[in-house]
């Protein structure tokens, strides 16, 4: 690990990039990524939809940066993050043109992609239909578990025929390979025991999102059980999660108010098993959000270090 990577409890961190919503553009995007360069952190990441429908999901989703252009773009400009989706939904977009897409960025990054790929809510089938993937919503689960397989075997560099229920290969090429061929990470997000066993079955991630360190903690022993069935190793472990610096919480879960109430949860979230925590800061214009970015470096870190340290000496 980079000595200068900034830590709590061994958990790094990383920052959602701003490629939705108001101000989203070339400016935030790179802002962003400076700022947690600045700070210490290990990676930036990009949300996903593609088109949702009109009404009160599009005051979030409706202006969206296409998140592998975005990702392509800001990777290429600052060398020292890792770069993920979180997360991609494949059923809503298609398993081997996804294949070449990413294997050519993590060519041009070096090596330093992580994919994240999700189901989607139960109530995103209007958005399938926009996009002309309807009839798979039905079956997306085990869309995307095929595709994790096929991305590995083309990633392997393996010419055998390929069989799914989905996907049926049987004369292709398929070049150049990642450059970390087959291992290009593959984490699972999600919430649903669904979520948990496609981790243990085919996942190297569990990436959790609306989701506090107390249900996380709670949540680990499904995926440790699942895993003794598969025998697969301990994935890495990554929560998104949002901060409200001075605000009241929201029903959906967030850090929310003083530096030391996010302190805590900072901290809970490293006691809880989590190696890396993804956030989301509100801020729509460069420098508000580079401003929030050092305030959490600069006030919540060194609290929540003191709390993790005082937890694991007790």
């Amino acid at each position: 690990m980079n000595q200068s990577m900034t830590t709590v409890g061994g958990m790094t961190f990383g920052i959602i990039l701003p490629n939705k919503g108001a101000g989203a553009g070339p400016e935030l995007v790179d802002a962003a990524c400076t700022a947690a360069e600045q700070a210490g952190w290990r990676s930036a990441w990009v949300t996903d939809h593609l088109m949702v429908p009109q009404g009160p999901e599009a005051d979030e989703y409706g202006i969206m940066l296409e998140a592998l252009t975005t990702l392509a773009w800001a990777g290429g400009r600052h060398s020292s993050l890792v770069f993920g989706t979180s997360v991609i939904s494949p059923a809503m977009r298609d398993a081997p043109m996804l294949a070449k897409e990413l294997a050519t960025i993590d060519v041009l990054l070096g090596g330093r992609l992580v994919v994240g790929v999700g189901v989607s809510d139960t109530g995103d089938l209007p958005e399938y239909s926009n996009m002309g993937k309807a009839d798979r919503f039905t079956r997306r689960g085990a869309y995307v578990d095929e595709t994790i397989r096929l991305w590995r075997h083309l990633w392997s560099g393996a010419t055998e025929p390929f069989e799914g229920e989905f996907h049926q290969l049987t004369d292709f090429t398929f070049g150049p390979l990642p450059i970390q061929g087959a291992g290009l990470p593959v984490w699972a997000g999600g919430r649903s025991a669904r979520a948990l066993r496609r981790t243990a079955e085919l996942a190297d991630g569990y990436h959790a999102a609306q989701t506090g360190p107390h249900d996380l903690k709670k949540r680990l022993p499904q995926l440790h059980d699942a895993l003794v069935v598969t025998g697969r190793p301990w994935p890495f472990i990554s929560t998104r999660a949002r901060v409200r610096f001075d605000k009241a919480p929201r029903e959906v879960y967030s850090m929310s108010g003083s530096d030391e109430a996010i302190a805590d949860e900072v901290a809970a979230f490293a006691a809880a098993g989590n190696d890396e925590l993804i956030l989301v800061f509100e801020g729509h214009d460069p420098e508000t959000l580079s401003a929030e970015v050092m305030r959490f470096r600069e006030e919540v870190v060194p609290l929540a270090a003191e709390k993790a340290g005082e937890a694991a000496s007790a």
